[in-house]
């Protein structure tokens, strides 16, 4: 049995102004706070001699192993991203950046989201990826618009309730 999958599919490079520089900082974050300091403490626990029943040694090598790896992927990552920052002349019509209300025709329950890149998203936030099956489906819908989209739960219609742009 072979272990070879597809390639992923590559994400849209596309970020709000917010979303692109909250990445520099964690960038920044990384290489010039937190990664020294994790490097003084594998430092410190490598000097207490043998190495192969050290635990503070090994956490501290998966830890410099993990900071090193994120600050990689943002540091070949945030030159390739777009910043978007265009004003959106259709006001009433969902674009990137666009927080909209849609309620399910089905059931009448209502969600907020926000159309955001795929490097920003964040679920507690209602910040949903331009990649993402639902933002696909409400591109270009008005307020009233109603729309389908394939979620993991099935074909569901909704209708586009508000939009807004901050």
């Amino acid at each position: 049995m072979s272990r070879w999958r597809p390639p992923a599919p590559s994400s849209t490079a596309i970020i709000t102004r917010e979303g692109f520089e909250r990445l520099k900082s964690e960038l920044d974050h990384l290489w010039h706070t937190v990664r020294p300091e994790v490097v003084k403490a594998l430092a410190a626990a490598a000097a207490e001699g043998d190495r192969s029943e050290n635990a503070e040694y090994t956490y501290r090598k998966k830890q410099l192993g993990e900071i090193d790896r994120r600050a990689r992927y943002l540091s070949k990552r945030i030159p390739v991203l777009q910043v978007v920052e265009a004003v959106v002349s259709q006001r009433d019509a969902v674009f990137f950046g666009a927080t909209m209300e849609i309620e399910n025709v089905e059931t009448g329950e209502t969600v907020r989201y926000r159309i955001v890149g795929p490097d920003e998203t964040d679920a507690r936030k209602g910040w949903i990826s331009i990649d993402s099956p639902m933002a696909r489906a409400v591109l270009k819908k008005r307020v009233d618009d109603e729309f389908e989209a394939d979620l993991p739960g099935g074909r569901t219609r909704f209708a586009v309730v508000s939009v807004e742009y901050s």
